[in-house]
């Protein structure tokens, strides 16, 4: 029989040669990161209407397909990796780490049990035990890297509502039976993968309860106490609590202690949401936000957040990995190995099968870097922040508008409050009119295409913030934010 002229891969001399044009590549583009506007034109199909829409019949040789991610993709992307980038929060894509995904992708191992990868499988368990003692969290957690926080906090989630037996969930699911509805808590500060993972979970939307929160923006544990002891007179089930080290909007701290303080009383599982912030703990001078967390019986902390690896890795640690595989580990008989009992196999920890070997890049990451030089970039970081901030307080009419305890900054610009060149009388605006006027400031600068900001909402008042988290990010950059934003305030409305 004879083979087709077209069978397998292409040839290794291929490989080669275009992969060391693209390293020189990503080379030139690490030392000119600013060559393309950090946020590009806002064009809906663009990229599509550039491209062809049907799939080629003969193939294609890799330059011209090189050629055009260069032209028609890379221009067209929100450049994460630019400077400029200090929107939601910012992040980087590290030298040693896209070596470690790069390696990952050769290698293309499957870790789903611990035969089909077992360098990978165990890596990953020391991996995540080093995530740990870099934040101080003591021995005794169980660590698996998941692609998202939200994932991890589904996981989490699923966990507690296993950690009570007697639901039987995993057997009988939620439908169909006569069960309490299962509450979970969390401040209104709180991520919305709470939510997305009770929606997901069948617990519901509505049984996810708010708690309120302080000036400050940190769950008000008297009022999570109440809420408990109101659903219990109500007939409900509290099954967990969430509390948040960073919130997403203000990157506030919830009371940990407090809370662990309600959760062992109340026999709760506790939930600790660190996704951006957690790696604080890695800082000897900021450790001492991580104060309770040693008392949750999950904690998530994003790598690639503030860790700087590239997306996607999140690192989930559990205390009681006994009820996380209680919620997933189901084996197939083609699953079924002679050694399952004394390894970890990662498919048993979550609802998919596949396991990426994501631990390679962490694990450069933390070696490359040290401990020492994962704290002082993480220093540097908050520094940074706080001499923006110290530029928005000296500033009349500007204001800061929520603490900020790591390299998130949040604030705004009110007429009101100072002098303005700003048309007509700037006192009689309204808090909608400034909200507005806010919103256009933000639109002005992130049409310069030199810097990203993004924003949040904060008791009704629209802010905008400056997240610090990319290695490349130098005072500078932070200067020429701060001087758009200070032009883009005089613009009056059209």
């Amino acid at each position: 029989m004879t083979e087709p002229d077209a069978v397998g891969d292409l040839p290794t001399e291929e490989f080669r040669k275009h992969a060391r044009e693209l390293v020189d590549w990503i080379g030139e583009y690490f030392e000119h990161p600013e060559r393309f506007p950090v946020l590009p034109p806002l064009i809906p199909g663009a990229t599509r209407d550039a491209l062809p829409a049907t799939p080629p019949d003969s193939a294609e040789p890799l330059a011209r397909i090189l050629g055009d991610i260069e032209s028609q993709i890379v221009p067209r992307l929100t450049h994460w990796n630019h400077p400029g980038f200090l929107a939601y929060f910012a992040n980087t894509a590290s030298v040693p780490a896209i070596l470690g995904e790069w390696l990952a992708t050769a290698l293309n191992t499957n870790a789903m049990l611990w035969r089909t990868g077992p360098a990978a499988a165990e890596l990953e368990a020391l991996t995540t035990d080093w995530v740990r003692q870099l934040i101080g969290l003591p021995a005794g957690w169980f660590g698996t890297i998941t692609d998202l926080a939200s994932t991890s906090t589904l996981y989490a989630l699923a966990a507690a509502r296993e950690a009570d037996p007697t639901l039987d969930i995993r057997r009988r699911g939620l439908a169909g039976r006569d069960l309490p509805a299962l509450r979970v808590y969390c401040s209104d500060q709180a991520h919305t993968s709470v939510h997305k993972a009770a929606m997901t979970l069948g617990i519901g939307l509505d049984n996810v309860v708010p708690i309120a929160s302080d000036a400050d923006f940190r769950m008000i544990p008297s009022a999570l106490d109440a809420a408990i002891a109101a659903d219990r007179a109500a007939g409900h089930r509290p099954i967990a609590v969430v509390g948040v080290l960073g919130t997403t909007s203000s990157t506030s701290v919830d009371p940990l202690d407090a809370v662990a303080d309600i959760c062992a009383r109340e026999k709760l599982w506790f939930h600790v949401d660190a996704a951006y912030a957690g790696v604080c703990g890695a800082v000897p001078e900021l450790r001492h936000h991580m104060a309770g967390a040693d008392r949750a019986d999950s904690f998530v902390v994003n790598p690639h957040k503030w860790l700087f690896t590239p997306m996607d890795c999140s690192v989930l640690l559990v205390r009681r990995p006994e009820a996380l595989k209680r919620a997933f580990s189901l084996v197939a008989a083609y699953l079924e190995t002679a050694e399952q009992e004394s390894v970890v196999n990662y498919m048993d920890y979550g609802f998919q099968l596949g396991h990426r070997f994501r631990a390679l890049k962490l694990w450069m990451v933390i070696r490359a870097f040290g401990a020492d030089g994962i704290a002082a970039r993480i220093r540097h970081h908050c520094a940074l922040a706080a001499t923006f901030a110290g530029w928005v307080r000296e500033s009349p009419g500007w204001t800061i508008e929520a603490p900020h305890p790591f390299s998130v900054v949040c604030f705004r610009h009110d007429p009101r409050t100072g002098p303005t060149s700003l048309p007509g009388s700037a006192s009689t605006m309204t808090d909608a009119e400034v909200n507005a006027h806010n919103a256009r400031i933000l639109d002005a600068v992130n049409a310069s295409g030199e810097v990203f900001l993004s924003h949040t909402v904060l008791r009704g008042k629209y802010v905008i913030r400056v997240a610090i988290g990319n290695l490349r990010t130098e005072q500078r950059h932070l200067a020429r934010a701060w001087e758009l934003l200070r032009t883009a305030a005089r613009i009056p409305a059209t």
